[in-house]
């Protein structure tokens, strides 16, 4: 009995841990994912002048927005963070620069986000 019930606290804890090692605080420059591709190859100073007017474009909010980080990398965000992204941009005075904080879960190259601030 005590072998099952330390096979159980292990595998708990195992579970625990691998929750919490998939939590993370990504920050970067907000962006449509159709502009994420020439942010790649143009890098950080294409992704920093990236306006807020492109942005909110019908044809960029239609793919979805994204953290475009330091290391040149683009992470998707999920359905609830595209909304919050969406208003985040339309409540701004920013017209680019558009950094930003966003917590949550990552899955692959996909965030489940938590929490989106646009600073």
């Amino acid at each position: 009995m005590k072998t099952v019930s330390r096979s159980l606290a292990l595998a708990s804890l195992l579970v625990a841990c691998s929750l919490a090692a998939s939590a993370a605080q990504v920050t970067g420059v907000l962006m449509d994912k159709m502009c994420s591709a020439t942010a790649a190859k143009q890098g950080q100073t294409f992704a920093a002048s990236h306006d807020t007017k492109c942005a909110l474009e019908a044809s960029c909010q239609k793919t979805g927005y994204g953290v475009f980080t330091a290391d040149n990398k683009f992470i998707l965000l999920d359905a609830a963070g595209n909304k919050q992204a969406v208003a985040a941009l339309k409540a701004t005075k920013k017209a680019d620069h558009l950094n930003v904080t966003v917590e949550g879960e990552v899955q692959g190259d996909t965030i489940k986000v938590a929490s989106l601030k646009l600073q």
